[in-house]
């Protein structure tokens, strides 16, 4: 089973949290003793001088070609045009990685491509599927279809590449329903939950974090990027009512200005730490460190942050956004609640009177491995070969 894996949500040197799921998803299937995967990250930058901007110049200067914890990862470069061409993307793509990918294929053909976000990625595989003509399969993880699968000058390509795949995936099956209110078959779509990496997130004895941070009450911890999506700022709202608890938001984005703002004005500046964006081999000695993750998103596919706090047995306080119900199914585990600083401060309150017991959390999430999440996978793939041999 050779694959190419084609995904712009992918880690690299200099984003190494970006997209990591992704790379842990291909690197356990990879394993496989019947799997061949060539993983192609393109990489978008805008014309110069745009391009020696910060945001782009070290992206820049990421090789070529290299071997990615110990995956096979080309990362050739495509015109990326800010503010203006976002719709354009996928054909700008595939013009330009389409020499390497035609290459390989004569080299040593492919069986199948594995789209891994649903735009760009999706309709740019719709394309170079059918010049190889090899299946393809997109896999849906949230932004994807919340906000390209709406904008107007997106839409009908994420429609498109949903409709011509040979297979879907989501990863909720919240996510399913939402690709099928999109107008996608829903037989095609099979749901596919994340993994998690159970022995590094994992209940863990206090190591000093929280006298390192000067915390003396409860820890509460938001993980994401500081962006309106993610809402921390009801988190922040939240505080008032809970009088000694110190919240730790752990993210980097354009929001932060605005956050620290709000925490001064409504006097807790003291009890909030921006301690940035952690590396992800850090986060379980921050999550088990922790009494509470709190994250009221308003829109999710299925957070991997909920699962990784879940599994360092820390309960959650979430909004009810995409997999919400699916994940949260036992009380001890954390609370569903309305998107308020009052709902929030009372769900938390409650859970931390409670101290519900870390290993009984933690078994709430006990199936969420990478070698489930790869067997799912590999089924998923083999049966659309299958299907393809057939026809």
């Amino acid at each position: 089973m050779r694959i190419l894996t084609l995904a712009t949500l992918f880690p690299n040197a200099a984003r190494p949290n970006f997209g990591i799921f992704v790379e842990r998803q291909t690197a356990t299937l990879a394993g496989r003793d019947d799997v061949e995967i060539t993983v192609i990250s393109p990489q978008a930058l805008p014309p110069w001088p745009l391009s020696r901007h910060p945001r782009y110049r070290a992206l820049a200067k990421l090789p070529f070609r290299e071997t990615w914890r110990g995956l096979d990862v080309y990362r050739p470069h495509f015109l990326h045009l800010p503010g203006l061409g976002n719709h354009l993307q996928p054909k700008l793509m595939v013009r330009a990685i389409w020499p390497l990918i035609e290459r390989l294929h004569l080299a040593q053909p492919f069986d199948l491509i594995d789209a891994e976000f649903f735009y760009p990625d999706g309709p740019a595989a719709r394309e170079l599927a059918r010049r190889l003509a090899i299946p393809y399969s997109v896999k849906a993880r949230g932004a994807d279809i919340h906000h390209w699968g709406n904008d107007p000058k997106t839409r009908e390509q994420v429609l498109h590449a949903g409709l011509d795949a040979a297979g879907l995936l989501a990863v909720s099956a919240a996510m399913k329903s939402d690709m099928v209110a999109l107008g996608m078959a829903e037989e095609k779509i099979t749901v596919h939950y994340t993994g998690c990496d159970q022995r590094r997130f994992a209940p863990r004895p206090d190591d000093g974090l929280r006298a390192e941070l000067g915390i003396s009450g409860p820890m509460l911890i938001t993980v994401g990027a500081l962006i309106a999506r993610k809402r921390q700022d009801l988190v922040i709202e939240a505080l008032p009512a809970l009088p000694g608890a110190t919240l730790v938001l752990a993210g980097a984005g354009e929001q932060e200005s605005n956050y620290r703002a709000l925490a001064q004005k409504l006097g807790v500046e003291a009890r909030v730490i921006f301690a940035g964006a952690l590396p992800h081999d850090d986060l379980p000695r921050w999550l088990a460190a922790a009494d509470i993750m709190v994250l009221p998103s308003r829109s999710e596919g299925l957070a991997n942050a909920w699962v990784e706090a879940l599994a360092c047995g820390t309960p959650i306080v979430i909004s009810d956004a995409g997999g919400a119900g699916e994940l949260l199914t036992d009380p001890v585990a954390g609370r569903i609640v309305q998107p308020t600083p009052e709902a929030l401060a009372a769900a938390i309150g409650e859970l931390l009177a409670l101290t519900p017991d870390r290993e009984q959390v933690r078994g709430a999430v006990a199936n969420f491995t990478w070698d489930r999440n790869a067997d799912e996978l590999h089924r998923h793939f083999s049966r659309l070969l299958s299907s393809q041999r057939r026809s």
